[in-house]
């Protein structure tokens, strides 16, 4: 038998999710949206809570751009420097990255939530619907406070702030 090549791509896939991990299928291409969620903006950020390569982040950050899913917003003249904050489009992931996150706290976090989201308002927790335990009030990722769960590990470090797109 054989060794079969494994396609890079969904070509010839008619299907709405085939063509959404087309866009955002890639390694770390989730977590540059989920850490630009907790409010992280700047390059050098990205690099230092991710980890990644310099070109794979800039691969990944300007496919996001061209994409539509983030934009680039210039915050100094001299040199120019640039953050990365979320378009309409992007923030639209909110409902995918909390799926994602609530069904990795439960079959992927044996040692507790690492993050929580709490409503800003009245403290609650966010549910797997985006819905606040407390106040039954449907939430947006602006009304949400990342924290720390029991399932955090020593240095993790903050989560980060709430999105402002």
């Amino acid at each position: 038998m054989g060794a079969r090549m494994l396609r890079r791509d969904y070509a010839g896939q008619n299907c709405s999710i085939a063509a959404t991990l087309e866009l955002i299928g890639e390694r770390w291409t989730l977590l540059i949206i989920r850490d630009a969620f907790l409010g992280i903006r700047r390059f050098d950020d990205f690099h230092a809570r991710l980890g990644i390569a310099r070109n794979v982040l800039q691969a990944r950050l300007e496919r996001l751009i061209e994409h539509g899913l983030l934009r680039r917003v210039q915050y100094h003249d001299r040199p120019p420097r640039f953050e990365y904050r979320l378009t309409a489009k992007g923030v639209d992931l909110w409902p995918v990255l909390v799926a994602l996150m609530k069904w990795g706290d439960e079959h992927a976090a044996p040692a507790g939530p690492p993050v929580l989201l709490r409503h800003a308002d009245c403290g609650g927790l966010v549910d797997d619907r985006r819905i606040c335990s407390k106040c039954s009030t449907p939430l947006e990722p602006n009304e949400v406070v990342p924290e720390l769960g029991p399932g955090a590990t020593l240095g993790q470090g903050s989560p980060g702030a709430p999105v402002a797109a």
